[in-house]
């Protein structure tokens, strides 16, 4: 396998780090502090283009594969903006693959070209307190009405990030209740609507980090969908939403990926200038060898990650990799923001040295999209053939 990037992949990482550095990590504390969404770092990557970096030319995108966008939230997660910057963005792109290939013409003719351009957001509502992972236990129920012109829809989501910050949610609800159908997957429908609107209730979560993205309850009553929101054929949602969970898994890994790398590097710049006992810190073991470890689980966990992405846009199964990817990733920056702590002593605990900022961050990533504990069922069941463990 050839791992040279080709020159599109390195002018795009390039220019991604570039743009990124113009956002330090000062300016990520005070959003992350002020509990403030990044509009001046969200509009500068909407403005040259980024947000349609998978989306079809003919809509105002660039065209691209997972393989480059996971390229650039790398380094925007490594520049040292993290979740909070990644987080900002990526629903944008994951998020918008049901769309992309089941929705109407219409539909991607009216709202991609707004959302490439930064100038409509979108978050992801299909999470729910009772049905967790388990989607196919979704109560939020949208009711057609007998002209068949739209839908009426109740229920509640939750872990909705940006919701206060969007125009439309892509919303998964139930079509048909679930004793009706005949496979538990069937009978979910997709939906591209407003969220805000006076029948939508926003409650945000207080939460342990990445504080510049919103994270809410949205309690929904009576809400009126027109069918033109409907994202390809009812019934279908729960399909359609496969479309986006490996791209998502792998550009989650990237995320983490990055963020372990900018750990590193204030780990190791700490370790250069801490002087102890008349020597820079980074000369004792105790310090070097963590980190020089993590240096090699970030590179391995990266190998997994470039798999996972080509084989994605090649068009070959990637189910494994991309779950290995998010795994391996996940742990691996986890760690990689831990030991960075742990190199700063008692300074790491402070937030002006950001690294507490990293880790709260990066703890996340082994809990969402999925749990690690999911993914080694899904590793478990589906490629080593063992009996279903839930």
């Amino acid at each position: 396998m050839d791992f040279t990037p080709t020159q599109d992949q390195q002018t795009i990482r390039r220019a991604v780090a570039d743009l990124a550095a113009q956002f330090d990590d000062e300016y990520w504390l005070e959003k992350d502090s002020r509990h403030e969404f990044p509009h001046e770092f969200y509009d500068a990557f909407a403005r040259d283009g980024w947000l349609g970096i998978c989306v079809p030319e003919e809509h105002g995108g660039s065209g691209l594969g997972i393989t480059e966008a996971s390229i650039m939230l790398e380094e925007i997660a490594a520049s040292g903006g993290g979740m909070n910057a990644a987080s900002s963005l990526h629903g944008m792109i994951f998020g918008m693959h049901p769309v992309i290939k089941h929705g109407s013409p219409e539909m991607k003719a009216r709202l991609l070209p707004k959302i490439v351009s930064g100038e409509m957001h979108v978050c992801f509502g299909v999470t729910e307190p009772d049905a967790g992972l388990d989607t196919t236990a979704t109560k939020t129920f949208a009711k057609r009405n007998e002209a068949g012109t739209h839908y009426t829809c109740n229920g509640r989501k939750v872990w909705i990030s940006k919701a206060l910050h969007s125009e439309k949610v892509l919303l998964l609800t139930r079509t048909t209740k679930l004793e009706d159908c005949a496979k538990k997957t069937d009978g979910m429908s997709l939906f591209l609507t407003d969220v805000q609107s006076p029948n939508i209730e926003i409650r945000p979560i207080p939460k342990m980090g990445r504080e510049a993205v919103d994270s809410n309850e949205v309690y929904i009553d009576d809400l009126q969908i027109p069918v033109e929101d409907l994202v390809g054929e009812e019934g279908q949602g729960f399909k359609y939403l496969l479309d986006g969970l490996n791209p998502e898994r792998i550009l989650i890994a990237a995320e983490a990926l990055g963020l372990g790398r900018a750990a590193l590097r204030r780990a190791v710049q700490y370790a250069n200038e801490r002087v102890v006992f008349g020597r820079p810190i980074g000369k004792n073991q105790g310090i070097q060898f963590p980190l020089a470890d993590s240096r090699m689980r970030l590179d391995a966990a990266e190998l997994v990650l470039r798999k996972a992405s080509w084989k994605y846009d090649a068009g070959e199964s990637a189910g494994l990799e991309a779950n290995a990817a998010k795994y391996l990733c996940s742990e691996a920056g986890t760690e990689a923001c831990d030991r960075a702590i742990q190199t700063h002593g008692g300074f790491g605990y402070a937030r002006e040295y950001h690294v507490e900022r990293y880790y709260k961050e990066a703890r996340l990533l082994k809990l969402a999209p999925l749990p690690q504990e999911m993914v080694l069922n899904y590793v478990g069941e589906h490629v080593l053939g063992l009996p279903r463990s839930y």
